[in-house]
């Protein structure tokens, strides 16, 4: 997507009343089943039909130990196109799908919660016949990964990383007094309703990039990648994910994986604060490890995807 001068200066008129108020504090949120495929017919990637009818499309590249990675809100497998090349080039086989309801996957006005999510991606993983996985996710890909290696996983499941993730639960309630309160995502809600197309240039052109920083290097090309991802979704998916990102509890799931996590968080993340998420989810974790980057934004596997990516390689390895 390009952008002529009369888009340049639209960015200017960015509307407070929007709902951008609230993301610049904000953090950001019927079992599916297909037949195994056989190991022979891989393409490179394609679409599966699971349980309810949703379409779920996805890539599939290379060969080695799997790499199954799971994109935030509201965006799809192409976000992890710096990811999915530096580790296809180090001999694993990279795999990402778009969740339901974004990306190439179907507009589905139902099914756009946690548990749905994560048999979906069962069903992939049975269709796949993947063993020996491991399950990268960032933001609300982290909570999918929590949910899908807690219910799912035991098998066929090596290793799990957490990047930016919204675990154990971003809403503010009695037992987690540190959360958001509801009145964060209903701005979310109100602004997708209101103008989604100008909701999802704001966010990425500020807080989720950190581009809103002093001195930040701004990319106008990841600001239009990351809403020409958003633009490809359903906005009803996009708008009942919200709820699954923010009110999803993962304390349980993260109690339950017993494989090695990796926990990797920006300490300068706008849109999942790493007080109520990361430092509690170590906590949690039978087998976890912290890694925390100070100054990094919520978007830094892109903005800093070299060093994410050798810290990635070397816990693999590990």
């Amino acid at each position: 997507m390009s952008r002529t001068n009369n888009q340049t200066s639209r960015r200017k008129v960015m509307t407070a009343s929007v709902g951008l108020a609230a993301v610049a504090s904000l953090p950001l949120a019927q079992s599916a089943q297909a037949a195994p495929s056989s190991s022979a017919q891989r393409t490179g990637g394609g679409v599966i039909t699971v349980k309810d009818g949703t379409q779920i499309f996805y890539k599939d590249w290379g060969t080695g130990q799997p790499i199954v990675f799971h994109h935030g809100w509201p965006l799809s497998s192409d976000d992890w196109d710096a990811q999915m090349l530096f580790f296809l080039s180090k001999g694993y086989r990279v795999i990402a799908h778009d969740r339901r309801g974004h990306g190439r996957s179907s507009q589905t006005d139902s099914g756009n919660e946690m548990d749905t999510y994560a048999a979906d991606v069962a069903a992939l993983a049975a269709h796949l016949d993947l063993k020996d996985a491991i399950h990268v996710g960032h933001s609300t890909g982290g909570g999918e990964v929590a949910r899908y290696v807690a219910k799912h996983g035991k098998g066929r499941v090596a290793k799990a990383v957490l990047i930016g993730a919204v675990p154990p639960i971003m809403l503010k309630t009695p037992a987690n007094p540190g959360g958001l309160p509801i009145e964060v995502f209903d701005g979310f809600r109100a602004a997708l309703s209101a103008n989604r197309a100008q909701f999802f240039h704001d966010v990425p052109a500020g807080p989720f990039y950190g581009f809103n920083r002093p001195g930040a290097k701004v990319s106008e090309g990841v600001i239009d990648n990351w809403w020409r991802q958003g633009m490809m979704g359903g906005a009803k998916a996009h708008y009942d994910c919200i709820k699954a990102f923010s009110e999803t509890d993962f304390t349980e799931d993260l109690k339950t994986i017993d494989v090695p996590v990796l926990v990797m968080h920006g300490e300068d993340d706008q849109i999942v604060p790493i007080a109520d998420s990361a430092l509690l989810s170590i906590k949690l974790l039978k087998h976890g490890t912290l890694k925390v980057y100070p100054g990094l934004p919520h978007g830094m596997a892109t903005t800093h995807a070299d060093q994410i990516n050798a810290d990635l390689l070397a816990f693999f390895k590990a």
